[in-house]
């Protein structure tokens, strides 16, 4: 990393939250430990468990990288959700982690009397308050909702667990909530999800899927009541909405993926575009629509057997570069492979979203389907995009899937990646909870800070049916990018071809 750049943002730090920057660096650490819901029988009444099993890891930090705290699915259910959600914590750089129950369902001590629990969402404010949102739902009844909590220790204990909506008629989804926090506000944070709506009854009469968000001032005390920000036309529903906040104008973003259906019936896409809104008065009101991509990916599957695999397609990922305002979304699609299987793609505005840069592919194996990108940008710009990825799978091999996640960088701007880096060894997928596919998760958790980049990610354990998988944690330099490869370097952009895969609006 060049001193120059080093500098700069240390500088920048100092001015946000003040102290010296360090990070921890090394091999990939197990940060996940036992099953503290074992015992737990609560939401057995249809599914297949997964004992043991972690998945769909989040990920934050504060800007030094002192304070670490990941979050992740624990024993989850081949039909929707998890026994519940578990939190790790490291108040040392990533050294030594502490494991804590997030208090949302019945199976976690002190938790709210929901069965199950999914996709966990953590961010960290700029005076060290950490927020965390999870979904959570009934099998045996239609309550389901999106819930919150803090932590003002570094995610060793939470409080403050809230129910930001409660719906407990049938018609009524929620699904693929975030939260973020204000990087300049201290107590502020937004939470964002879309909440489905198939008619009275679930008569399917109509579909709707709208975006709604919920706002603290107060640390997470109390949240505003929800209200929608990305109002959705009949058959039209929102899904992945993820909040992103330029610290220099104060802008709010929300990017997500737009899908239109023929008939409320969700099961024959019209179109699907990754679209963006702004807010600039803090959440009160937010702009139109604009479309930042087309949403090309399609259903991802074991290309020796057709067995589907849930990953990321039509889940996209935002980052912004802290020091001038630049956006980025890293999704799934299908540009570089003329629509035949999805890999990693990033696009890039300067200017606040109203224009973007023609995709360019991140993972370094063309022929390789790859999926499940995450983004980040360090202080000094660097972009860090990471992502699984099949390139060890030979032809014919029916009863392994060898599989690999993968980490590169960028310059500012995100159209020179270099050489890659492999996070861990390879493992099997076909190891991995079915549901709705072999399953990581629809994200993995990826942030930067000063002068490296820290992941979170789901590997697969072989030949232990009471632990499928499990979470590593690896710190990573932000390096010089000599050696990356120009964009172009990377295989010629084929022509869009919007072949949108078959995909459930219901994705818990």
């Amino acid at each position: 990393m060049r001193r120059g750049l080093v500098a700069m943002a240390a500088a920048a730090a100092a001015i946000l939250v003040g102290g010296t920057a360090s990070a921890a660096q090394g091999a990939p650490m197990l940060v996940s430990h036992g099953d503290p819901f074992a015992g737990c029988a609560a939401g057995a009444e249809s599914g297949t468990n997964y004992p043991g099993a972690e998945v769909e890891p989040s990920l934050t930090e504060d800007l030094l990288g002192h304070t670490v705290v990941g979050a992740f699915q624990q024993d989850r259910w081949s039909d929707g959700g998890a026994k519940g959600l578990v939190a790790v914590a490291s108040a040392d750089g990533g050294r030594h982690f502490t494991e804590t129950p997030l208090p949302f369902t019945v199976c976690a001590p002190g938790g709210l009397p929901y069965e199950r629990a999914s996709d966990p969402w953590l961010s960290t404010g700029p005076d060290g308050t950490v927020y965390a949102s999870g979904l959570v739902f009934d099998v045996r009844d239609a309550n389901n909702g999106v819930v919150a909590a803090v932590s003002h220790d570094g995610g060793r204990t939470w409080t403050h667990t809230t129910r930001l909506i409660d719906d407990t008629q049938i018609e009524f989804g929620d699904d693929k909530n975030s939260v973020t926090a204000d990087p300049v506000r201290p107590g502020t944070a937004y939470q964002v999800w879309d909440r489905l709506d198939t008619g009275p009854g679930n008569d399917g009469s109509r579909f709707l899927g709208p975006a709604l968000l919920a706002v603290t001032h107060d640390f997470g005390a109390s949240w505003s009541a929800p209200k929608v920000i990305v109002d959705t036309v009949a058959n039209q529903q929102t899904i992945g909405n993820i909040v992103t906040v330029d610290p220099r104008t104060h802008t709010l973003y929300d990017v997500f993926d737009l899908i239109t259906y023929t008939d409320p019936s969700a099961n024959t896409v019209v179109s699907a575009n990754i679209s963006i809104v702004r807010s600039t008065d803090g959440g009160a009101t937010w702009s139109a629509p604009r479309t930042v991509a087309p949403d090309t990916s399609i259903t991802d599957v074991d290309p020796n057997t057709g067995a589907a695999l849930r990953t990321a397609n039509g889940i996209p990922e935002v980052a912004i570069d802290r020091l001038t305002g630049e956006l980025y979304v890293a999704y799934e699609g299908t540009d570089f492979t003329a629509g035949a299987y999805d890999q990693a793609q990033l696009t890039h505005s300067t200017d606040g979203g109203a224009t973007w840069s023609a995709p360019v592919r991140v993972n370094g194996a063309p022929k390789a389907e790859a999926f499940t990108p995450s983004v980040a940008v360090a202080l000094d710009g660097t972009v860090a995009v990471s992502y699984y990825d099949l390139r060890d799978l030979r032809p014919g091999n029916t009863t392994t899937l060898p599989t690999r996640a993968w980490l590169t960088t960028s310059p500012r701007g995100g159209e020179r990646f270099g050489a890659e880096l492999a996070l861990g060894p390879g493992f099997d997928l076909m190891q991995a909870p079915n549901a709705g596919g072999l399953f990581l998760g629809d994200y993995e958790g990826l942030v930067a800070g000063l002068d490296s980049v820290r992941t979170l990610f789901v590997a697969t354990n072989s030949g232990q049916p009471d632990n499928r998988t499990d979470v590593f944690t690896e710190s990573l330099p932000v390096g010089d990018d000599a050696g990356a490869a120009p964009a172009a370097d990377r295989g010629p952009v084929a022509a869009q071809a919007m072949r949108v895969g078959a995909r459930s609006h219901l994705r818990r």
